[in-house]
């Protein structure tokens, strides 16, 4: 599958925000990572509506919006509205996975599906073939800069060896800890979008990081 590099902005300079997008807009990363979060299915808060409207004004790659918020059923059809290509949601905060993808469907968007680091992998069987991406969180959810936790490599080929028995189009993304240092092996356990926050966003030169994390 196609190798993809989504920059997350969480990581970007907020005062030049506009300024962060456009330069992803000109690197080799196909897609722009939105981490949405509201305090209470993690304890920290970034992005609404408004934002991503900015966002989706800066650039014209793919918008992939990760929510990190309870019931999120009550708004995963405004924030495709509002200009995400992907709507992907924790599995840990719906009491109703199938409406959820239902309701992203019927919006337009792509359907994700999200899991913490301690959540089976397994528990993803009954949905797998309704989705059409699982993000594997290789960090606790809710703050950027953290150091990746290795057994999520074996998550991620767990995950492909049942993607390739019940959905083998499925695109495989990673979010926690990565950079050109890891990127290859995330590949090669079956990974095949990589969300980088940290790692490009503070380079000296990140556009030349994000090259450098899909040649690895």
């Amino acid at each position: 599958m196609k190798r993809i590099i989504a920059p997350s902005v969480l990581a970007a300079d907020f005062g030049h925000l506009e300024r962060d997008v456009r330069m992803v807009d000109r690197s080799a990363a196909d897609w722009v990572h939105v981490d949405v979060m509201d305090g209470l299915f993690v304890p920290n808060i970034s992005f609404g509506f408004p934002v991503l409207k900015a966002i989706r004004r800066a650039t014209t790659k793919l918008v992939d919006v990760h929510l990190m918020i309870v019931d999120p059923e009550r708004y995963v059809a405004r924030f495709a509205h509002d200009g995400a290509d992907w709507v992907t949601f924790h599995l840990e905060a719906t009491h109703d996975a199938e409406h959820c993808i239902h309701l992203i469907r019927e919006s337009g968007a792509k359907v994700g599906v999200s899991i913490k680091p301690k959540t089976a992998v397994e528990t993803l069987r009954p949905i797998l073939q309704e989705v059409d991406m699982v993000l594997i969180m290789s960090v606790e959810p809710g703050f950027g800069g953290q150091q990746f936790i290795p057994e999520s490599l074996d998550r991620i080929r767990e995950l492909r060896r049942m993607a390739e028995e019940l959905n083998p189009t499925l695109q495989i993304e990673v979010d926690g800890g990565i950079s050109k240092e890891n990127a290859g092996a995330l590949f090669e356990a079956g990974a095949n979008v990589l969300v980088a926050g940290s790692s490009v966003f503070k380079a000296e030169d990140p556009e030349l990081e994000i090259k450098q994390m899909l040649e690895a």
